[in-house]
């Protein structure tokens, strides 16, 4: 079965292939959702970006980013979506919603990322 490691939680879960990222953090005590957005969300339907994690490593393990994941990541009538379409920026592959990514292998994620205010790419 294959491991997550939630790095900001210093937890680890084993989940079954294909198991959708954000229902099994949650089922394991993991906090996806930010602030108010614990309310303000989408309830894993792909469209509020506030499920928004950081693959660390194992990004070949997860499932491609789907057409709708990709539409959600650069909604400009969501505010939510704007900032993570900028925080994308060098992280166009680790950044993903965890409501529309399942887990085929080890990974490590990073909840809750912050703003990539100084990736490589972010200024050029």
């Amino acid at each position: 079965m294959p491991k997550v490691k939630f790095v900001k939680e210093k937890k680890e879960i084993e989940v079954p292939d294909g198991a959708n990222l954000r229902q099994e953090a949650r089922k394991a005590g993991v906090e996806i959702y930010p602030d108010i957005r614990t309310v303000l969300n989408c309830h894993g339907n792909g469209c509020c970006t506030n499920c928004k994690v950081l693959i660390k490593s194992g990004v070949e393990n997860v499932s491609p980013q789907s057409k709708r994941e990709l539409a959600a990541m650069h909604n400009v009538a969501n505010p939510y979506a704007i900032l993570s379409a900028f925080g994308r920026i060098g992280h166009e592959k680790e950044l993903r919603l965890s409501c529309q990514t399942t887990v085929h292998g080890d990974i490590e994620v990073e909840t809750q990322p912050g703003f990539n205010w100084h990736g490589d790419k972010f200024w050029a």
